[in-house]
């Protein structure tokens, strides 16, 4: 018990945004099972837990362990850094890396030899995503996304390297997850003072950006002009949205321009060209109803056909707004084959709701 105190004081996932009490959480998920598994019995440690992403690579030749003091300690007494794998279970690159690397035998004997292995789902854990997340983007100058493949040192779980999808071989530019863990092992057996330096210093970083409070601002007229100028400035005038490719629904966005300016023409466009845009490309579900979670290119018609819970109902609740500002009646066509889309799709026979739909048919 004194070893698992003084490890929580250093922990960095709890530390970093008041979360004491997480640190007796992180064993929730420790396994009875001690035995260690080989690399050909199709079975690792993730069989016994609940959550279906982690279910989905039970029978991975990798030795998954799921986060815990388990996997820790293993980490620690064999000296080897660990590779972390976050992602869900409807995330279509996931399932990729999944297929690539995580089912191959010659990746799993690698990774086996040299790494302890955590999967994490990210809908089970946002705190310790949104963690690495931020390590990762301060790695890669602002590039996340999932999965989440971050390499930690094993004393106190600080970041050493991360990115995300990793091809299995280098491929196009891209270094590949192979080749990836060869780099890590070798800075690790070779440079192991200067990895643990710069784990440091991501890791300062990391806290730095998630502890970190902003000064509050009052809420005043300015501030909402302020608010609508500079969504304005990044309105496409072409195509609609507040970006480019690709392009993400972000309701948020127009149910502020809708309160806070809609007696200003050019909001007034901006709101109903963005909204009319999404829902005749391909970014809406023009057969089944309801909307896709981004469009892949900057004209709302590639869709990622990943659909989510949470984008349909705000923009439902995006598309009433509009519906009650305007009277158009394809928005009310919207809004009821986007309920009815929710009601046959990711409505769950035992109540309540579905989280999202997967992106991937032929797998």
């Amino acid at each position: 018990m004194k070893e698992q105190k003084r490890w929580c004081v250093a922990c960095l996932a709890t530390l970093l945004v008041g979360m004491t009490a997480n640190c007796m959480a992180f064993d929730t998920h420790v396994q009875e099972d001690q035995t260690p598994m080989s690399a050909t019995d199709g079975r690792n440690r993730l069989g016994e837990t609940t959550s279906p992403y982690l279910l989905q690579h039970a029978m991975n030749p990798v030795h998954w362990y799921p986060w815990g003091e388990e996997a820790f300690a293993a980490a620690r007494a064999q000296d080897k850094p660990i590779f972390l794998s976050i992602g869900y279970s409807t995330c279509y690159w996931c399932h990729v890396m999944e297929r690539e690397s995580f089912e191959d035998q010659e990746v799993a004997d690698y990774l086996n030899e040299h790494f302890i292995a955590i999967k994490v789902d990210r809908e089970e854990r946002p705190d310790i995503d949104e963690i690495y997340m931020m390590a990762v983007r301060i790695i890669t100058r602002g590039r996340g996304g999932w999965p989440l493949s971050v390499f930690l040192e094993p004393t106190e779980l600080k970041p050493i390297y991360g990115g995300t999808y990793f091809p299995k071989n280098n491929q196009n530019g891209r270094r590949g997850f192979i080749s990836t863990m060869n780099f890590i092992t070798e800075k690790w057996q070779t440079e192991y003072d200067s990895i643990v330096q710069q784990a440091n210093l991501v890791a300062s970083a990391v806290t730095n950006r998630l502890t970190t409070k902003q000064d509050p601002v009052p809420l005043n007229s300015k501030v909402i002009e302020k608010g609508v100028s500079t969504l304005l400035s990044r309105y496409d005038s072409a195509r609609g949205g507040f970006s480019n490719a690709p392009k993400f629904p972000m309701p948020i966005y127009s149910d502020f321009l809708m309160n806070a300016g809609w007696d200003i023409p050019q909001v007034r466009k901006s709101v109903i060209k963005t909204l009319d845009q999404m829902f005749m490309g391909g970014m809406y579900d023009q057969v089944g109803g309801g909307f896709h979670r981004y469009s892949t290119d900057a004209k709302w018609l590639v869709p990622h056909f990943e659909k989510m819970l949470y984008d349909n109902g705000q923009l439902v609740s995006t598309y009433a707004e509009a519906y009650e500002k305007t009277g158009n009646p394809t928005y009310a066509k919207v809004i009821e084959e986007t309920l009815n889309y929710i009601d046959r799709e990711l409505s769950s026979p035992e109540g309540g709701f579905l989280s999202a739909q997967d992106a991937e048919s032929n797998h």
